[in-house]
């Protein structure tokens, strides 16, 4: 059994995907970034940094104490080498899927939070940092469609990858990005919303960037105030 601690965003949704695609048992435990829950003492003993996702795999494959991970990334990697599933075990291609997956870590997911955060949640426009980040988000997009040009999927066979960037492209509209742009992104993307796993993962899960009504000042200090839990002076 993993336990998943888990919230809805994208990098949330790439682990809840993985555990999906590949049918592991699993738990979510649910944390609230709006109420702080993130600064738990107990949290921060699973992942330091106070985001998610996190998981605590209580049955690893070394047989030992359960082992607790934090970021996407290395929870993608931990899950494909430990099940033997969505990524090479040849060099070759395990290099071209690890690429990708560091690709989306260091680039796509950092630069289109930038983005979805100037565009939904910051308090008044700041017009240089939302075109600053709209166009290297369509930078990146244009990576990705020349990438997937003759690829069904981003490493050929459907990979971590592919499971690391999907999350980031769903709210491709709050980045202001128009996936008619990108042909070959836009079919990529269709054919991974498609997916058993990935209907499944996000059956009931609201959009993250379409906040139904404004933050609230204690919200928008716990969220965006440079780690401090709602009891830090």
């Amino acid at each position: 059994m993993i336990d998943l601690y888990f919230a809805a965003t994208p990098n949330g949704l790439k682990a809840r995907l993985f555990l999906e695609e590949a049918g592991l048992a699993y738990r979510i435990v649910p944390v609230s970034l709006s109420k702080g829950e993130q600064f738990k003492p107990e949290f921060l003993a699973i992942s330091p940094n106070n985001k998610i996702p996190a998981i605590v795999d209580h049955a690893p494959a070394d047989g030992g104490a359960p082992l607790a991970l934090f970021e996407s990334g290395a929870i993608l990697l931990y899950l494909a080498e430990k099940t033997g599933r969505l990524i090479p075990a040849d060099v070759r291609g395990r290099t071209e899927v690890t690429q990708w997956l560091f690709w989306q870590m260091a680039g796509l997911g950092p630069m289109a939070g930038q983005i979805g955060h100037f565009n939904v949640y910051a308090p008044e426009k700041v017009p240089y940092a939302i075109e600053r980040y709209t166009r290297e988000v369509r930078r990146l997009y244009g990576v990705l469609d020349r990438r997937l040009e003759g690829r069904e999927f981003i490493a050929g066979a459907f990979s971590i990858a592919d499971i690391a960037c999907y999350p980031w492209i769903v709210p491709h509209e709050a980045h202001g990005q128009d996936l008619a742009e990108f042909p070959q992104l836009s079919r990529w993307f269709q054919a991974m919303a498609a997916r058993p796993a990935t209907l499944r993962t996000y059956e009931g899960v609201e959009n993250a960037y379409a906040p139904k009504q404004a933050l609230t000042e204690q919200e928008r200090q716990v969220l965006f105030g440079q780690g401090k839990s709602p009891t830090t002076a």
